[in-house]
Formats: structure tokens, sequence, C-alpha cells
């Protein structure tokens, strides 16, 4: 598939940036159609977005450059060059969560109720976004070399390499697909008893799933020789299940 989606007076709009603006629109679609139910102002998802999307591009180029620096310390001209490439995922979420952190602050709204109403959003965009790496034909994982399961979705062919890799990218898209659903079903049935909840049940769901799909990619961010967003996602998860099972703890003894 070509990268390039189409062309404008001559530059090359490629569908990876295509992608990610669509992910962005339907997240915000998403937000602005669940602001009443959160007791938020209206406009509160676009003056947020206004905030912390170009605070999440930032932080999503600097996690990449600062974790492959050895390319690029040799090579600063390229640290700018967004078109070829590099945003990280978790750089992008630190990025929007300084932004709504610092949203909050400004409109006097608790900063977890804005985390909650994004946390469907961010899993929706992750799940679209992921389909660019199929388009730049990156984020797959090790070979499949077993002809029984050289298919999609659980291989993609890698025309550079030539040959079948696992289909990391898209068992990434599927899990936060399954994680919009999920978040959605659960607020609507009343499941998140506590501001936050919904959040922290995105951020325990996607670290999960990213702890073990990180360790199949083939082009993982290092740090030593630690993936770092493999190492990063265990943290979070752990972190996320020990509030909850200490949150749980508590409240049996109070039973």
């Amino acid at each position: 598939m070509d990268p390039v989606a189409f062309r404008i007076f001559g530059l090359e709009v490629k569908w990876y940036g295509v992608l990610i603006v669509l992910g962005v629109a339907l997240g915000m679609l998403l937000c602005a159609r669940r602001e009443q139910r959160f007791s938020l102002p209206k406009d509160t998802t676009v003056n947020l977005i206004l905030i912390a999307l170009p605070l999440a591009l930032v932080c999503a180029r600097a996690y990449y450059v600062i974790f492959s620096w050895d390319y690029y310390s040799a090579h600063p001209d390229r640290i700018l060059s967004v078109r070829d490439g590099g945003l990280a995922i978790y750089g992008g979420l630190l990025g929007g969560m300084l932004g709504a952190f610092l949203y909050a602050r400004h409109a006097k709204i608790p900063f977890m109720q804005l985390a909650d109403l994004a946390a469907p959003a961010l899993a929706l965009g992750q799940c679209i976004g992921r389909w660019g790496n199929f388009v730049n034909q990156e984020a797959y994982g090790n070979p499949v070399t077993d002809p029984a399961w050289q298919f999609f979705p659980v291989a993609v062919y890698i025309e550079r390499e030539g040959g079948y890799f696992q289909a990391t990218f898209f068992y990434e898209s599927a899990w936060c697909l399954l994680i919009v659903l999920f978040l959605l079903l659960a607020e609507k049935r009343g499941w998140f008893r506590k501001r936050g909840d919904e959040f922290l049940a995105y951020a325990l769901l996607y670290a999960l799933e990213r702890a073990v799909v990180e360790g199949l990619r083939s082009d993982s961010l290092y740090w030593g020789g630690i993936r770092v967003s493999q190492l990063l996602s265990l943290l979070i998860a752990l972190a996320v299940a020990a509030y909850f099972a200490i949150r749980w703890l508590h409240s049996r003894k109070k039973a």
C-alpha cells in the first residue's frame, strides 16, 4: 500500500498522518458526546484538545528521540523531521496528561474527571492510529516461518524483509478496540464507583497488553538492554493493580 494518501500542491500527505488525525477527530467526537454525562461545561473537549494535543505531539517526539539518541546525536538535523515517523505513544500519553492537568487547573475542573472523559477516546485513537504502522510496514514482531501461520491477522508480509512477521500493530489495535467497548459499557452500567476509576481501568488494561506485545516487537526502544515501553507498562500495571487491591482490602475492613 502506498504510504502517500494524496498530494496537495506537491506536498505529500501520508496515510500515517491521515489516520492520526482521524483518530483524534473521532476521539474528540466521543468525548464531546459524553461531556454532559460527566457534568462538564460545553466545549470542554475542544478547550482540552487545544492544550493537550500540541503537548502530546511534542512529548511523543521527545520520548522517541531520547530513547533513540544514539542515532539522533549523530543526526541532529533529523530531530524535528517527524515526516519520517518517530512518535512514541507513551510520550504522547504523558504529554496529553500534562495538558489535561494544566487545563484542569485553569478551568478549575478535577483532573481525574477529565481523565475519565478522555480514557475511551485515548484507546479509540490508539486503535485507529496503529493502522498507520500497517501502511508504513513498521511496528511488527518476530518472523513467522511456519506457512500455516502466514496469514493476516496473525502475520503480515513485510516487503523490505521479504517475509512474514507477527502483526503486532494489529494485536494492539484490536485490544484497544476491546478497551473502548469495555469502558463505554462499564460507564453506561455504572461500574466505575469513584472518579478516576475509568482512566485507571484504561491504564491497567492497556499496560497489560503493551507489556506482552512490546516483548514481541522487533523495533522496540531500548534503555540499555531493557525495552523501555515494556518496563513502563509493567510498572503502570503493577501500580494500578496495587491501588485497586489496597482499596478493596480497605473496603473489606470497613465492612
